[in-house]
């Protein structure tokens, strides 16, 4: 997994309330279990149409917002069912940030196992990050994860609450796997000690 220490990238204004994980990546794509390959089809169903053509007005398929690493979205962001789909397909497009007021618990802890940073604000915060967003390109934000800061393109800053086990999991690149590979004398050691005692096992 790859660490998140500093961003600073476009965001993407999405005021939509409730985006749920069906609309981050429908079901007809979960067949895969891989994790690359999905941001082709993230929010399928709001970025074309019926015929593969782009929905223009849809915020991601505008040219402002085509390379956009930090969503700044509505109320309950990721509800709905508890796919892991749905943080793969956010960071195979290319998000590394979610900003919002509030996240469902599964896809808000799915986040941080896959290297993305979901961040909690109060309703004023993120309107103000909303509305710095909707200046398009030009308007870069800048998320430091050490300081726990947010800073939007005109230099406000707005701090913000994450859990230090995440945080030290984000900052060095551990996901499940990478955490278990910490424990790895360890588990050398356990396996080497019970193979003595237990030959038969």
């Amino acid at each position: 997994m790859d660490k998140f220490t500093t961003l600073t990238g476009i965001a993407a204004p999405m005021p939509l309330v409730n985006i749920d994980t069906d609309m981050i990546i429908p079901k007809q794509f979960l067949k895969t279990i891989q994790r690359s390959g999905l941001g082709k089809n993230l929010f399928d169903e709001m970025r074309f149409n019926q015929d593969g053509s782009e929905i223009a007005d849809f915020v991601l398929n505008q040219p402002a917002y085509r390379s956009a690493e930090i969503i700044i979205a509505g109320d309950n962001f990721g509800c709905g069912s508890s796919r892991e789909h749905a943080p793969w397909a956010l960071l195979d497009f290319g998000i590394r940030c979610v900003i919002s007021t509030s996240f469902a618990d599964i896809f808000f802890n799915n986040c941080f196992k896959n290297g993305i940073l979901p961040i909690r604000l109060s309703e004023e915060q993120v309107g103000i990050l909303m509305e710095d967003a909707r200046k398009g390109a030009n308007a870069r934000m800048t998320v430091d994860l050490a300081a726990q800061t947010v800073t939007s393109s005109d230099g406000q800053v707005f701090s913000f609450e994450v859990d230090a086990f995440k945080k030290h999991c984000l900052l060095n690149g551990l996901d499940d796997i990478g955490l278990s590979l910490e424990k790895v004398s360890s588990i050398d050691a356990f396996e080497q000690t019970a193979g003595t005692k237990r030959p038969w096992v």
